[in-house]
């Protein structure tokens, strides 16, 4: 061994704890040059037998074998890390795009999600606001009519007493004699108790139609008689409401033209038809309730209604169900359907309506005859279909088909048998432009004006007891006075 090798030997032995060593040069007996170094151990004090140094030798070896597992794993763990290092960097490497569009399609859908809740608050608040409203008028309607209902048991309280008064004697009676008033006369005396109180009560209940509050002052006469005729004129449109809501946009209104009890000539309905799921039919008693608003009954339907071609007639209420063509008998008294009948190949849903849309393929009416339905169907090719309804049982009693396109028109109406046509919903100058009589089963062509003043008119109906079209002119609700000539 080299002597520099020696010396660094003896460095380290000196370094790991070795306080003493010894080195010797001499020849061994072959004469070569041998160096020798003795290093005092720092923890044994003497030499340990032969089998200790083997048992040494075995513990050493299986620290190595320990140690060399223990490698071999931390290499496997570094391997690991680094597969998973290149992963994710390759990763990032050619998904910043996929990523981003992933995210960017998870915001849209939160926010789609977010505006659908804002509406829904907001037409949830609309409803709320609408309800407090409703409220608050009834509630004031309320009070009204309690104190009405006070003053009247007041007075007839007051009354009662005053005849009472009387029955007792504290006015005197006189008595005609036969030479004061003759047997057949018809004078009676001022001190009969009987008429007295008679003409007093009479007088705290006598009412003022209110057909005559609402008539027009204006426009030509009405025919001499109540009898049928030809449609001469049309009046000055008259606005008895206007809706509130965007649901009021179109709708339909109407009176019984043959009330039965418990309604009367004034008793009101009115349906608000935006939308696409009407069931809500508000019920007015009185006309002033219905000119302020205050409905006195909301009746549900229990099939959803469409379009704006609903009647009364004899206390049922006729329409059309959603999306179909069936007519169906509503008895408003009993809320029951009386009766349904589907209208053989009549179009539905768009596909026969008036001009201005809104799925009006199916118009009832009402005139002096009875109960109609207009409409059209494939096989007509669009022509307008009129057919004579059975109030009853809603079976077909006879067909008309004209020769006039119900999508050329904008609304129809029947006045004594006769067809009547409207040219236009959105002109501020219209006219009834054609007219198709039943009994003669010829048409001809018209020029009556006809004004829709807020050019939107959705709704055109003939009321037969009041002589006048009952109209829905875009959110507002108004009559017509016409003037019908001698047959």
């Amino acid at each position: 061994m080299p002597a520099m090798h020696m010396l660094l030997l003896a460095c380290l032995a000196w370094g790991t704890g070795a306080r003493t060593a010894q080195l010797r040069k001499a020849n061994d007996r072959s004469g070569r040059c041998q160096y020798t170094f003795s290093v005092a151990s720092p923890s044994e004090s003497s030499c340990p037998e032969q089998g200790q140094a083997m048992s040494a030798i075995q513990d050493l070896q299986r620290d190595s074998s320990t140690q060399r597992a223990d490698l071999q794993s931390t290499i496997a763990r570094l391997s690991s890390l680094e597969n998973l290092l290149n992963q994710l960097t390759l990763g990032q490497a050619a998904g910043p795009q996929g990523s981003q569009e992933g995210l960017q399609g998870e915001l849209g859908t939160l926010r789609k999600e977010r505006d659908q809740l804002e509406t829904q608050t907001r037409e949830l608040e609309v409803a709320y606001s609408n309800l407090l409203r409703d409220k608050s008028a009834l509630e004031e309607e309320k009070r009204r009519l309690a104190q009405e209902n006070e003053d009247l048991a007041r007075r007839l309280e007051s009354s009662s007493q005053e005849v009472a008064s009387l029955r007792r004697g504290r006015c005197p009676q006189t008595r005609a004699t036969p030479r004061e008033v003759q047997p057949d006369s018809r004078e009676a005396s001022q001190w009969n108790l009987d008429t007295l109180a008679f003409q007093e009560l009479k007088s705290e209940l006598t009412k003022v139609p209110a057909s005559q509050i609402l008539e027009s002052p204006s426009g030509p006469p009405r025919s001499d008689d109540d009898g049928c005729g030809e449609l001469v004129w049309v009046g000055e449109p008259v606005t008895l409401r206007t809706a509130e809501t965007i649901t009021g946009k179109y709708g339909v209104w109407m009176r019984d033209p043959r009330p039965a009890f418990p309604y009367t000539r004034e008793t009101t309905w009115r349906i608000d038809t935006v939308g696409t799921d009407i069931h809500q039919v508000f019920e007015y008693s009185l006309i002033s309730q219905f000119v302020q608003g205050y409905p006195s009954k909301v009746h549900v339907l229990p099939r959803a209604l469409e379009s704006t071609g609903a009647v009364v007639y004899g206390g049922s209420l006729y329409f059309q169900g959603a999306e179909s063509r069936t007519v169906i008998r509503y008895e408003l008294n009993t809320e029951a359907v009386k009766a349904e009948k589907d209208l053989p190949g009549a179009g539905y849903h768009g596909q026969f309506p008036y001009s201005w849309g809104g799925y009006t393929d199916i118009d009832l009416a009402v005139d002096e005859t009875g109960l109609w339905v207009i409409y059209s169907t494939e096989e007509a090719k669009g022509a307008i279909v009129l057919s004579k309804l059975n109030p009853e049982s809603l079976e077909l009693e006879q067909t008309w088909e004209t020769n006039i396109r119900k999508q050329s028109v904008a609304n129809a109406f029947v006045i004594c048998g006769t067809l009547y046509t409207v040219s236009s919903y959105s002109s501020a100058e219209a006219t009834v432009n054609f007219a198709y009589d039943t009994g003669a089963g010829v048409s001809k062509t018209l020029t009556i004006p006809f004004k829709n003043r807020y050019k939107y008119s959705s709704m055109i109906d003939y009321n037969p007891l009041e002589k006048k079209l009952f109209a829905w002119d875009n959110f507002n609700m108004v009559t017509y006075d016409i003037k019908l000539s001698r047959m």
